[in-house]
């Protein structure tokens, strides 16, 4: 996203950004989609924005857009907005190898989220959602690590998936175990039978990439929602070979975070301190948490 303007007056919208590359966005926004009717609360302020979700007080996920972009509300507007139609909205101005770029803007007259193509040499499309005030508060997920050391591992996005997608039982929950000696991640599902992953840290660097666990904890979480943290990852991590890092902090309350990128195609990238090649001005930061399934912790 960039800046698009550097004047105000008093009729001007609080938010105008350019989103440079709509695929971008899409892919971002999709990651938190995890069913097809799903309403979102987006929060404006100049420090970035940020998009959440939620669903029955146990999962909720966040997108995070760093400000690159004229903001001039005063404190941090909140409105509400339905999901599905503000990516469905961003797909009508994207097409297959064009990187379009989108001009947004809030409030419109009746408080609408307001979406124009600016790059388009025949013509020039519009949209306009409607947004409303927020019906609840979202929860506050509270994260703290539990102890000195965090408990935390990076694996590739792509295994991480495939795994989730395999530990499938219709209404069960998936147990994580971490353990330090042999540093070991282990997920397991339970069903008609069960199945067991094993991820070892020294065996295989390419299952997990980092870890880190002083003790040994044991979480058990349902399965719809540990699979909404990975079912809509982009191809394009995939393709890029991305990570994702997953941490259990206190009281079990699981944390996953992607990144996904926003640039146009064939921008250069930049080496970051992880050893990946991220563009850092360039993503979207997705943040899932997932609350364990009550007294069932076998740490």
């Amino acid at each position: 996203m960039s800046s698009s303007t550097s004047g105000r007056d008093d009729d001007a919208p609080d938010l105008v950004c350019q989103i440079d590359c709509v695929h971008g966005m899409v892919d971002a926004l999709s990651s938190v989609r995890w069913k097809r009717h799903q309403d979102a609360v987006m929060e404006l302020s100049a420090h970035g924005i940020v998009l959440t979700v939620e669903e029955s007080g146990c999962l909720q996920a966040k997108v995070f857009l760093k400000r690159e972009y004229d903001y001039a509300g005063e404190g941090r507007e909140r409105f509400g907005l339905s999901l599905g139609l503000f990516v469905d909205c961003l797909n009508i101005f994207s097409a297959p190898g064009h990187a379009s770029a989108v001009e947004i803007r809030y409030p419109g007259p009746d408080m609408q989220l307001l979406l124009k193509s600016v790059d388009s040499p025949d013509a020039c499309l519009y949209a306009e959602i409607r947004t409303r005030i927020p019906d609840t508060i979202s929860w506050d997920y509270n994260f703290e690590h539990d102890g000195n050391t965090p408990v935390t591992f990076t694996a590739k996005s792509a295994v991480l998936k495939e795994t989730i997608d395999d530990l499938e039982w219709p209404g069960s929950s998936i147990q994580i175990r971490m353990q330090p000696d042999p540093p070991t991640v282990v997920f397991k599902g339970e069903g008609h039978g069960d199945l067991q992953v094993e991820f070892p840290y020294y065996a295989n660097t390419d299952l997990l990439i980092v870890f880190q666990c002083d003790r040994e904890v044991s979480y058990r979480y349902k399965y719809k929602f540990l699979r909404a943290t990975t079912s809509n990852i982009p191809s394009s991590v995939m393709k890029e070979n991305r990570r994702t890092k997953v941490t259990i902090g206190r009281g079990g309350m699981l944390k996953v975070q992607h990144l996904v990128s926003l640039a146009r195609p064939g921008m250069p990238y930049f080496r970051n301190i992880g050893g990946g090649t991220e563009q850092t001005s360039r993503i979207a930061h997705i943040e899932f948490f997932v609350k364990p399934e009550e007294d069932d912790n076998d740490a």
